[in-house]
């Protein structure tokens, strides 16, 4: 559970839905080879994080401030969740030369209660050179735990 699903190949189609491949898309910022260069990149790479269940990902790009505890977020990761879609909704901010901002999506889910739709519009913050989530809005509250997807 502490490292990306490694039985993802490079050529597979990336989860976050970008259309571009694993390995040229979020595999690199999950491995750590690059950073997310952007808020929405970061996004991006965190529901991929969820998606393959990479806790040390969620942990890293998890601003300390707002950040769950280890064993809870791994028992989250536990839960037998598949995602299904990213939608990128909007962004405000959040580029390469901005140091905050905010990226609005829907992520789709399947678990054994049903189809599940989450609505957010998550903060990031760049601190030394790294972009991390802070929180998000979901159904109209604030929520650190949150973003992309239920964390």
């Amino acid at each position: 559970m502490s490292t990306a699903d490694t039985s993802l190949p490079d050529d597979a189609r990336c989860p976050c839905g970008s259309g571009d491949d694993f390995g040229t898309c979020c595999g690199p910022v999950l491995r750590q080879e690059r950073r997310a260069g952007t808020a929405q990149a970061l996004m991006r790479s965190r529901y991929t994080a969820f998606a393959v269940r990479d806790l040390e990902h969620l942990l890293r790009s998890w601003h300390p401030s707002t950040a769950p505890d280890r064993d809870d977020l791994a028992a989250s990761l536990e839960q037998e969740v598949r995602w299904l879609r990213l939608e990128i909704r909007g962004t405000s901010a959040g580029g390469p030369f901005d140091d905050a901002g905010t990226v609005e999506f829907v992520a789709i889910s399947r678990s054994p209660q049903g189809r599940q739709v989450q609505r957010e519009n998550s903060r990031f913050v760049r601190e030394g050179g790294a972009w991390l989530y802070v929180d998000g809005e979901v159904d109209g509250r604030v929520d650190g735990s949150a973003s992309a997807p239920p964390a």
